[in-house]
């Protein structure tokens, strides 16, 4: 059975896209990027997934703040964005419903600050067990979308179908890095672009304008960079689930 979705009377981008992000600690950044899509989205809804050890209230119109919900995203599509982006003129969400709309892809990526990360994934099964090989770059380019490739998976900023995507979702094993793992547990399943003129900006890593924002930097890098046990525990898991005997990235 086909899924509809009501844009409303006025068609307005805002019945369409749910803009989604992580954010643990670094509320500076997060309330930076809201400002942002605030500038060129005012009425849009925005949920922000925070599972931060003392979280501060996010108080603001169309701004949902929660604790690690489960399936608040109720429009056709999500943005996913990073806590530290930041909107500009060319982050244009019409654009990337425009390809969504017009083609088989159920993931659109683009690029934040020129880097669009995008990356390929090939599989070589074998008798009891498989070899993955993660390789930069694209297979071709999208038909009728000059600026579009096709390609396994994409950088950390990217417009989804939420219906299609909720198969997959982020394996709770991984408790931290855990992007190319996704894609990776999509292979086969989800149909994935990149598209290099829809854009996103990044946040300066300058340092923080004040002591709280500082410390809230310093205490969010502590828990950023893995640790080699962490590391090992991503690898055997991969291997495991997917009955692997090597992978290469490259």
């Amino acid at each position: 059975m086909p899924k509809l979705y009501d844009p409303g009377p006025d068609n307005n981008i805002r019945n369409l896209v749910t803009i989604t992000t992580k954010t643990f600690f670094r509320y500076h950044k997060l309330r930076v990027l809201i400002k942002s899509i605030r500038k060129y989205y005012p009425d849009i809804t925005i949920i922000v997934a925070d599972d931060s050890e003392h979280p501060e209230k996010i108080e603001e119109p169309n701004v949902e703040h929660f604790i690690m919900p489960f399936a608040k995203v109720t429009t056709k599509y999500y943005l996913w964005v990073d806590d530290d982006f930041l909107f500009t003129e060319n982050t244009k969400i019409e654009e990337f419903v425009a390809v969504l709309e017009n083609s088989n892809l159920d993931v659109v990526g683009g690029s934040v600050k020129g880097n669009d990360y995008k990356f390929r994934l090939i599989y070589e099964e074998g008798e009891g067990s498989s070899c993955l090989h993660l390789r930069f770059g694209s297979y071709h380019r999208l038909e009728g979308f000059p600026h579009c490739v096709v390609v396994s998976g994409v950088v950390n900023f990217f417009l989804a179908r939420t219906e299609e995507t909720r198969s997959i979702g982020f394996d709770p094993k991984l408790l931290r890095v855990a992007h190319s793992e996704y894609f990776i547990d999509g292979l086969g399943i989800l149909r994935v672009g990149s598209c290099s003129h829809l854009s996103v900006d990044h946040q300066s890593h300058e340092p923080a304008n004040n002591l709280q924002e500082r410390n809230a930097e310093q205490r969010y890098n502590t828990f950023r960079t893995g640790t080699k046990t962490e590391t090992h525990f991503k690898l055997a898991l991969q291997f495991f689930k997917n009955r692997m005997k090597c992978f290469t990235q490259g």
